[in-house]
């Protein structure tokens, strides 16, 4: 990014200045002042801003859904510091097109508040029952949706047991999704619809199991309501959105704005959605979002081949100290070994979609995880392991194993998640805490190392595979060559020809 201002000259971001940011600068050409709120969102990080709210922008920019408008919230204590960055710049967002043949700058405007984080929610409650609020979405990540081993809603966590014991005071998304349709039912208002926009599978069934189950621990006839007269659409979403480094910051205010929070992503963008709603929608396939009536094959082939992948990278990447996925897809050990599981493991449980082979996707997620520009760092996508693994990897494992097909690579993806558990990478160097389970995963690594069996044995993660003999066997050698050869060596002894 450069244009001819100075460095000492970025235009400070806002409604007051947008018309003066450089003329190369996409931004709204709607008057803000007429958008009206439609949607509340949950969760606002850096691939909503990139993904959901860009699709609503667009629609704007086009003339239509001026009454569809975001207002952003969180439930964590870490989403006071954001929401304070965006109401200062009047919550536009700068987005950053990292593209190997161009680089776009756009500035989107179609979330126009950001509610107080509090600790009861109240003012979140307060805002999802007033009747314009139609739609309640949200990014709240894969560990968010309180998930026993067997894919049930845990009501003994602690965090849902507060929200039964306390319903007008809930602490979690759910308890307070809860209460603002107990207010609406009693003001004789329709329910909103709750739209999942993370990274599981089946994700609207799930937030539909977690928001009835609730509401059915503290009053059934609610429950029964919500489920007669809400919806909780299947989703999948898609698109390349990194961490925004400190010096994100500081090359866009070199190329003339000044914004606290900007995000970099891939041009590459998807949105499929179930079309089942309850209380209207905005007409998101005329951004280009697809409306379907089965998103499942879409979020199969998504989840297991894009996500998936990004763990069988981004664990080997850790212990060889690769720092971004681009960089993993340069070495040549770990190109071979995604590529193989990928095409011998993972790919034999996906099917087609319409237009789109599972050989296909995967040659396009081959192209988009090697751009260069994308710095998305190896340690943002081996986060909550804890949570990705079972989601992204396991499913086709439990796959092969039921057809009776080799699980080599999977099982040898699974060793390297617990080898880099152990917390040192193969230059010595540490492996900083990474998931919100660290301490107990740590615990089990190291255990593992001379007792392979102590990792499986983690019940929450692998349920009924630890008792798998394949797994097991296939696990522990891998392991123990890990630890004993290292982590190439061991990845060209399973790659082979792929190298």
């Amino acid at each position: 990014m450069n244009d001819h201002l100075r460095p000492s000259d970025p235009v400070v971001l806002s409604l007051r200045t947008v018309a003066n940011l450089p003329s190369r600068v996409a931004h709204p050409l709607y008057d803000r002042e007429s958008l009206s709120p439609g949607i509340v969102h949950i969760g606002v990080g850096n691939f909503h801003r990139a993904h959901q709210a860009w699709y609503m922008h667009q629609l704007m920019q086009a003339g239509q859904a001026h009454d569809w408008a975001i207002i952003g919230a969180g439930v964590r204590s870490y989403d006071v510091a954001m929401r304070e960055k965006l109401l200062a710049q009047d919550c536009l967002t700068t987005l950053i097109e990292l593209d190997p043949a161009s680089e776009g700058l756009e500035v989107t405007g179609s979330m126009i508040d950001y509610l107080p984080i509090e600790g009861d929610n109240g003012a979140l409650i307060a805002q999802m029952a007033d009747p314009a609020i139609r739609i309640v979405s949200m990014t709240v990540t894969e560990g968010g949706y309180y998930l026993t081993a067997d894919g049930g809603f845990d009501l003994d966590h602690p965090d849902i047991c507060n929200d039964i014991e306390t319903p007008s005071a809930p602490i979690t998304v759910f308890g307070a999704i809860v209460a603002a349709l107990r207010h609406r039912r009693a003001a004789g208002l329709a329910p909103f619809t709750a739209l999942s926009c993370d990274n599981l599978q089946s994700n609207g069934d799930i937030l539909r199991q977690a928001v009835i189950g609730l509401a059915h621990a503290t009053d059934p006839d609610l429950a029964w309501w919500i489920a007669a007269n809400g919806a909780f659409p299947n989703s999948m979403v898609d698109c390349i959105v990194p961490a925004t480094a400190p010096d994100l910051i500081a090359e866009l205010a070199s190329a003339g704005i000044a914004d606290a929070a900007p995000v970099s992503h891939e041009a590459f963008r998807q949105w499929v959605i179930e079309d089942a709603f309850c209380n209207g929608r905005p007409p998101w396939e005329e951004a280009g979002a697809t409306l379907t009536d089965d998103v499942h094959a879409y979020e199969a082939m998504k989840l297991r081949i894009l996500n998936g992948g990004h763990q069988l990278l981004a664990n080997a990447g850790e212990l060889l100290s690769v720092d971004t996925i681009a960089g993993c897809m340069e070495d040549t050990d770990i190109k071979a070994f995604f590529l193989k599981v990928q095409r011998e493991e993972v790919l034999k449980n996906v099917a087609s979609v319409p237009t789109v082979s599972p050989e296909e996707y995967l040659d396009n997620v081959v192209r988009r995880f090697a751009n260069p520009k994308i710095h998305d760092t190896t340690r943002r996508v081996a986060f909550d392991g804890s949570s990705r693994h079972p989601g992204f990897l396991l499913p086709s494992l439990r796959n092969r194993l039921a057809a009776g097909a080799s699980i080599d690579g999977l099982a040898l993806a699974e060793a390297l998640w617990a080898r880099m558990c152990a917390g040192t990478r193969e230059d010595g160097s540490v492996i900083a805490a990474n998931d919100p389970e660290w301490d107990s995963l740590q615990t089990a690594a190291l255990a593992a190392r001379e007792t392979p069996g102590a990792w499986l044995a983690q019940h929450d993660i692998y349920a009924d595979l630890a008792e798998a003999p394949a797994f097991q066997a296939a696990f522990a050698r891998w392991l123990v060559a890990l630890w004993a050869d290292g982590t190439r060596s061991t990845l060209a002894a399973f790659s082979g020809a792929y190298r």
